[in-house]
Formats: structure tokens, sequence, C-alpha cells
């Protein structure tokens, strides 16, 4: 009977409403039921911010609860004094090496260490190289195996050269260079008759100014009666950076300059065979006087010049290591490795 009613009730109710429901009043109608707030809001007293005597601000939560504000530290989030200056992680203070702008830039004082280095390597090098051709007489004497160990440390030197730009630098360029060895093919003759008997080649250098653009090239030769110095001058054009263009014009002969004194060596090697000579040094004291004659008439004659024909007198020459005691140069005729005249590289 109860069910008998239940299902007259139904149609009853839809007859009292017989308009069905649309989909836009049923978002009104939910529209306009209220919501529980997802985040917490600030409910705030109508009172003044600033006026102490009243409560402080109630913090609501999504569940409607309230709940009182943790109070702020009074204490501020930085610190009223500047940190300490020059200190960092290591407690080292200050640290030296980086510009004061904290983009970690180094500084001057950071790379002189590397400076010095590349200096104490480049110093290296030029000590062994100059103890690798000490008693090749200028390369004359040198083996095999000294000329590949000089070509491996100028290959190093020229890799590290310190001077890009040599004939733009004259303050290192200019001045009087001295030949320490050579592979030059066009001084093995000049370097072999140094191998004679009582005959040696004392210096040989190369004198360079970038004013006048002016080279000359002076040898020395020497033996127990006497000097004799003879020269080729040049001028030159600049073609690259490293590079100049060579034409000699003259050569000039120096006046013999006759020892006072005629000093023997004690013995000498004559085609493999060793002649004592203190005998010969002991018949040459009367002829001594005659030697200081001799020496003083020709003090006083002028020098002799050469002109310099023929094809060859040009010639060019790239410089590929330069600093203030040494330089290394190679030419149409092979290399030359040159030490500033009163370096300490000369003391031997």
């Amino acid at each position: 009977m109860a069910l008998l009613c239940s299902t007259f009730r139904t149609p009853f109710l839809f007859l009292q409403n017989p308009k069905p429901l649309s989909l836009s009043s049923l978002h009104f109608r939910l529209s306009l039921s209220p919501r529980s707030p997802r985040f917490p809001s600030l409910r705030s007293s109508p009172s003044a911010a600033g006026d102490s005597d009243q409560p402080s601000a109630k913090i609501s939560d999504e569940w409607g609860e309230d709940y009182d504000p943790e109070p702020e530290s009074s204490s501020s989030k930085f610190p009223d004094s500047d940190p300490p200056k020059n200190d960092d992680e290591w407690q080292e203070g200050d640290a030296g090496g980086y510009v004061n702008g904290g983009n970690g830039t180094p500084a001057t004082s950071a790379d002189a260490p590397a400076e010095e280095g590349v200096g104490d390597k480049l110093e290296g090098l030029k000590r062994a190289l100059v103890d690798t051709v000490y008693g090749t007489e200028l390369g004359i004497r040198a083996g095999s195996e000294v000329r590949a160990e000089v070509s491996e440390l100028v290959t190093q030197l020229e890799a590290a050269n310190p001077t890009l730009a040599p004939v733009e630098e004259p303050a290192l360029l200019n001045g009087n260079w001295v030949l320490l060895y050579t592979a030059s093919s066009e001084l093995l003759p000049l370097l072999a008759a140094g191998r004679l008997p009582l005959l040696k080649v004392d210096k040989i250098s190369q004198t360079i100014d970038t004013s006048s653009f002016t080279i000359i090239n002076s040898t020395t030769l020497s033996s127990p009666f006497a000097s004799l110095t003879f020269s080729a001058s040049a001028s030159f054009e600049v073609r690259s950076p490293t590079r100049i263009q060579v034409t000699f014009k003259e050569g000039t002969i120096q006046p013999p300059e006759i020892k006072s004194k005629i000093e023997l060596p004690e013995n000498v090697d004559i085609f493999g065979q060793k002649i004592s000579l203190p005998p010969v040094q002991q018949s040459l004291g009367p002829l001594q006087d005659l030697v200081e004659n001799i020496s003083r008439i020709i003090s006083g004659q002028p020098p002799l010049k050469i002109p310099i024909p023929g094809e060859r007198t040009s010639s060019w020459l790239l410089t590929t290591y330069l600093d203030k005691d040494l330089r290394i140069s190679r030419g149409d005729g092979g290399l030359f490795v040159l030490a500033r005249e009163g370096s300490p590289l000369l003391d031997q």
C-alpha cells in the first residue's frame, strides 16, 4: 500500500512543476550556493593598522577556522653593518689574485708566476743552445748529433718567440751581434780557412742600424803574427715584419794589426801530426824589432775598399727569434745563431 502511495506521489510532483529545468537555470542556482574558500584569507580589523591596542589580524584557513599569525622577528634580514672585507671562505683574507669587482677577472699579479715560468723556460733553452754549440768553432766542427740537437733547440725557441715583429722593434734589433753558430753553406769556406795551422777565426759579427737601413758583416782572422779584419757593408729593405731584403755594396779590408810580440802555440796539428813549436819561438826572437817597425808603418794606412759586383749581391734575411740577448735568423744561405755583444751568453 505504501509502495502504491509513493508511486502515485511521483507523478504529482512532476505535475506541480511540469517545465523541466534548463542547464542555464541549473548553473545559476549552483552559482548562488556559497563556497568554502580554497586558500586562507586575511581578515583584518576595521581599526587602523598602526593602533597597537587593537587585536592582531586573524588568518582563516580553507576550513574557516581562525588562527593567530606567528609574530615576525624584529631583527632585519640583512645585518646593519657591512660584512668584513677581504675575507673568503678559507679565511685567508685578501685574495690578491682578482680585481676588486667580483667578476672573477684575474689581476695582473696573478699572471706574474706564469710569465716568470715562461721566462725561465726561454732562459733554459737559450743556455742549452749556447752550451751545445760551444766548441764547434761556429759550427764547422759540429757533428750530425750536435746539429740535430741544435735544430731541435732552435725550433723550440722559434715557437716561443717573444718578438713577433722584429723589424718593428729597433731597440732590440739594433746593435752588434756576434755569431755563435751557423749552418750556412756560404760561410763554410771561411770557417774552413780557420782550421789551417796558425790561423784562427776570432770573430764574425753583424751590425744592424735600422735608422740608416744598413748592415755590416765583419770577420776577424788572427795568427801569431797579426790579425786581419774585413767586412762587407749592405743596405736593406723591409719586406715584412720579420723579413728584410739585403743588397751588398762593397767590401772593406782593414790594415792588418801586427802584434808587438810573436806568440806561437806549444804545438800545431798538421795533417794529423803534432809539431812542437817552442824551438821555432826561440828562433823568432831577433825578428821582434822588425815586426814592431812593420806594425807602426801599416797602422797608419787607410782601409782598402772593394766594390762587390755580380748577381749574388742580393740576399734575404728572416728573423725567427729575437730578445735582448739572442737572435736567430734564417737566410738563403742557412741558419744563423747570434748573441748580442756584451750578453752573458758570451761568457763561456
